[in-house]
């Protein structure tokens, strides 16, 4: 359970630090640096309609959908109601917010859940059956 916590800790702060990285890009490095924290996100997300995203661009508007192409120096999102495809530069990009979580993520979360519930099911079962 410590595990999964830290997973999604980790991930929130990974997030949170692309956003806020590159609001605060003033110099050239810093600028460097957002865009290349940008693309390791979009490729950990990888392509597909699984790979959801949330985008916010510089200038304030914002691409939703998922990532269905990822180039050198772009990535293109297609909206999932209209099949609408926009490419997104690097530069352009803000804040990026993902929902992809990888197999084994999902395998741990549901383990501890089922676990959760069996436990849970023991307690009960030992509060309400005296000599079972």
């Amino acid at each position: 359970m410590k595990r999964i916590c830290s997973l999604i800790v980790a991930s929130v702060m990974a997030i949170s630090l692309i956003g806020n990285g590159s609001a605060a890009a003033n110099s050239p490095e810093k600028e460097v640096q957002s865009i290349e924290k940008v693309k390791v996100a979009i490729l950990q997300l990888g392509t597909g309609k699984t790979s959801l995203v949330n985008i916010t661009l510089r200038d304030k508007t914002k691409v939703v959908g998922y990532v269905s192409e990822i180039r050198d120096s772009s990535f293109v999102v297609t909206d999932l109601k209209s099949a609408k495809d926009t490419t997104v530069s690097y530069p352009d990009v803000a804040q990026v917010k993902g929902n992809n979580l990888s197999t084994r993520t999902k395998i741990i979360i549901t383990a501890a859940i089922i676990a959760g519930v069996a436990i849970t099911l023991y307690i009960v079962r030992g509060a309400f059956c005296d000599g079972c």
